[in-house]
């Protein structure tokens, strides 16, 4: 069963790149107390995530926060090495949080796993973007297709501040 509005967000530890090199931080340590904007991708550097979901949330990022959000995170089931890569290249390290979920145990615990074994990429999340409030799901947006970012995009969610 998914997560859905009005559920805590089940306990996780994700990894996340530092000044000295990577470190866990808890569901409890990115949401307790806070305003979340949290968005996740099949996989860093693929072309609809690359292209479209993130770029959609770098652009919105200051009018996502000026409705109150604290914070701006995306997960996804990559490695920290390469979701601290792709927030460099990007340009929204320091901007945008960067949760490595490198064994998919957030995705799993959400109900939100896909299976992208057909494609040589093993259990990756399901495209969605959410509003947390102090650990709370306030708003979910999950997308049919993983190759598209209209639902689960910036501009939608937006809407919903």
């Amino acid at each position: 069963m998914s997560i859905a509005v009005g559920d805590t967000l089940p306990q996780a530890t994700f990894r996340v790149m530092t000044e000295n090199g990577p470190a866990a931080k808890t569901t409890d340590d990115i949401f307790k107390g806070r305003k979340v904007v949290l968005f996740a991708v099949p996989g860093a550097f693929t072309p609809t995530c690359h292209r479209n979901h993130l770029p959609g949330f770098l652009e919105k990022a200051d009018e996502i926060k000026a409705k109150g959000v604290d914070a701006i995170a995306v997960t996804g089931v990559n490695d920290v090495f390469v979701m601290d890569a792709w927030a460099k290249s990007t340009g929204a390290n320091g901007k945008i949080e960067f949760l490595s979920d490198g064994n998919g145990d957030f995705a799993k615990a959400l109900g939100l796993a896909l299976d992208g074994s057909g494609f040589g990429l093993g259990t990756r999340s399901q495209r969605y973007s959410m509003l947390v409030d102090d650990g709370v799901v306030r708003s979910l947006n999950v997308e049919d297709t993983p190759s598209k970012a209209d639902v689960s995009g910036a501009e939608n969610l937006l809407k919903q501040l």
